[in-house]
C-alpha cells in the first residue's frame, strides 16, 4: 500500500515509517522539519519537505491507500503560552490536510491523538468511554480533531481512527527520542546521567499520588509503531475507531528517576520545583480495547526495558 506519513521526521512518525517500509509499503514521508530531523527519514521512504496543511502540495503527492498523521505541536505547557499557534497548527492544518485527502479519495486516516483529551482524572485506569475534559489548549486541539473525524466517518468521507497515546518513550536503534528543546522526563534524566546536564528538574512533588509526583503510563515507541500499522489494517473493515494506547501500568516521576539510576549506575541530582501548568496528576490507560480490536500487545513497554533502550542511544 502507498501510505502518506506526516511528521515522519519526528520520534513516533519516523519509527512508524520505518516499520511500514520494512513491511513492504510504499511510504511518502512529509515533514516541514520545524522540529523533526532529516536523518530520521527511513531509507526507502520518499521524503518531501513541506507542510501537511498545504493542500496544493498534498494533492500532488497522491494517490494513497492511507494517511498516518503525526505532524503537530506536542507540548501542553507550551500550548498554555501560545494557544493560537497550537490551534492553527494542530487543528486548521489538519483539516486542510483532510480536505486534500478527501479530494483524492484516500479511504483511511490514522490520527495521532493523546491522553491529554481526558484532562485531570481521579479514577485510574482511564478507558475510552471516560468523558473528555482537556485542561490545555494542546489537549483541546486533539479533541477537536477527533470530533471532526467522527463526523467525517459518520458521513462516509473516510474511515478514521484516533489513537490516544499515553507517554511515548524508549528508543529504537535508528530513531531515538530527540526533541529540540528536550522536555520529556526520560531523555532529560538520561542526559543528566550522561553529564550533559548538571541536574534534573522535576515539576511538582505535592500531587495527590503515592509519592507526590506525577504518574504516567509509558509506552515503548516500537509498540506504538506496531499499533499504527495494525490500525491501518483495521480500518479496511471499520469506519471509526477511538483507542487508548497504553499499558495499564503507571510509573511516578520518582520511579522513573530510580529506574534511570538503576540502568545507568549514576546517582543523578534531582531538584523538585513548582508544578508545571497543564500537567495532570496521573494518566494511566485502560488499553484493553486496543488489545482486543487490533490484537496489539505492548510487549516492550516495561519501564526498565524502555530506559535501557533509550540509554543505549544516549551514551
Amino acid at each position: 500500500m502507498r501510505v502518506l506519513v506526516t511528521g515522519a521526521a519526528g520520534f513516533i512518525g519516523s519509527n512508524t515509517a520505518e516499520l511500514l517500509v520494512s513491511q513492504g509499503h510504499e511510504v511518502v514521508a512529509l515533514d516541514n522539519l520545524s522540529s523533526g530531523r532529516r536523518e530520521n527519514i527511513p531509507t526507502g521512504a520518499e521524503f518531501v519537505e513541506g507542510d501537511c496543511g498545504n493542500r496544493d502540495l498534498v494533492t500532488t503527492l497522491g494517490p494513497f491507500g492511507a494517511c498516518v498523521h503525526f505532524a503537530a505541536f506536542i507540548e501542553p505547557s507550551e500550548s498554555m503560552k501560545r494557544p493560537e499557534a497550537f490551534f492553527s497548527n494542530n487543528v486548521a492544518s489538519t483539516f486542510r490536510l483532510l480536505e486534500a485527502l478527501v479530494e483524492m479519495g484516500v479511504p483511511r486516516f490514522v490520527f495521532s491523538s493523546s491522553c491529554a483529551v481526558y484532562g485531570n482524572q481521579t479514577q485510574m485506569p482511564i478507558d475510552e468511554d471516560r468523558p473528555v475534559n482537556p485542561q490545555s489548549p494542546y489537549g483541546q486541539t486533539k479533541s477537536m480533531v477527533e470530533d471532526g473525524l467522527r463526523w467525517m466517518s459518520e458521513r462516509g468521507r473516510m474511515n478514521a481512527a484516533s489513537l490516544r497515546y499515553f507517554n511515548a518513550a524508549g528508543a529504537s536503534t535508528l530513531h531515538p527520542e530527540r526533541h529540540v528543546p528536550e522536555t520529556h522526563l526520560i531523555p532529560l534524566a538520561l542526559e543528566t546521567a550522561a553529564g550533559r546536564r548538571e541536574y534534573l528538574e522535576v515539576f511538582g512533588s505535592d500531587y495527590e499520588t503515592l509519592d507526590g509526583t506525577c504518574v504516567r503510563d509509558y509506552v515503548h515507541v516500537s509498540d506504538l509503531a506496531e499499533a499504527h500499522v495494525l490500525t491501518i489494517d483495521a480500518l479496511s473493515t471499520t469506519a471509526s475507531l477511538t483507542l487508548n494506547l497504553g499499558t495499564g501500568v503507571g510509573s511516578s516521576n520518582r520511579q522513573v528517576v530510580e529506574a534511570v539510576r538503576h540502568v545507568t549506575g549514576v546517582n543523578i541530582d534531582v531538584r523538585y520545583t513548582a508544578r508545571r501548568e497543564g500537567d495532570p496528576a496521573a494518566a494511566v490507560a485502560d488499553g484493553r480495547r486496543a488489545q482486543k480490536v487490533l490484537g496489539w500487545q505492548p510487549s516492550r513497554s516495561d519501564l526498565i526495558a524502555i530506559v535501557t533502550d533509550a540509554w543505549a542511544q544516549v551514551r
